[in-house]
């Protein structure tokens, strides 16, 4: 098993930038793909980027393409999200998801491990 704590959430204005950290613990950090989601209230959870064990392959959600990166350090147990452009569409709770099977995916019931989630706002 592994856990996951996020943080770097906060209230910014839109065009402005956030970078998004998950720590992991427990297992091994390069068992799992690691991806972010997003989710407002009174929608469903949105996959919005993963990363591959060793961080050689990436995908993102055509919505943040160009604006995001994320990226890995194993060494530290920690996947980021580097948010640039901020929307107020992106306004949302992020959360950090572990998976231990592969292939890297977009569905989020194909995710194992769930942080409690980080707040982002983006005012205009």
């Amino acid at each position: 098993q592994v856990q996951l704590v996020e943080s770097g959430g906060g209230l910014v204005q839109a065009g402005g930038s956030l970078r998004l950290s998950c720590a992991a613990s427990g297992d091994s950090f390069d068992n799992y793909i690691m991806a972010w989601f997003r989710q407002s209230p009174g929608k469903e959870r949105d996959f919005i980027a993963a990363v591959s064990w060793l961080g050689g392959s990436s995908i993102y959600a055509d919505s943040v393409k160009g604006r995001f990166i994320i990226a890995r350090d194993n060494a530290k147990n920690t996947v980021y999200l580097q948010m640039d452009n901020l929307k107020p569409e992106d306004t949302a709770n992020y959360y950090c998801a572990a998976d231990h099977k592969g292939p890297i995916t977009t569905r989020v019931d194909e995710y194992d491990y769930w942080g409690q989630g980080t707040q982002v706002t983006v005012s205009t």
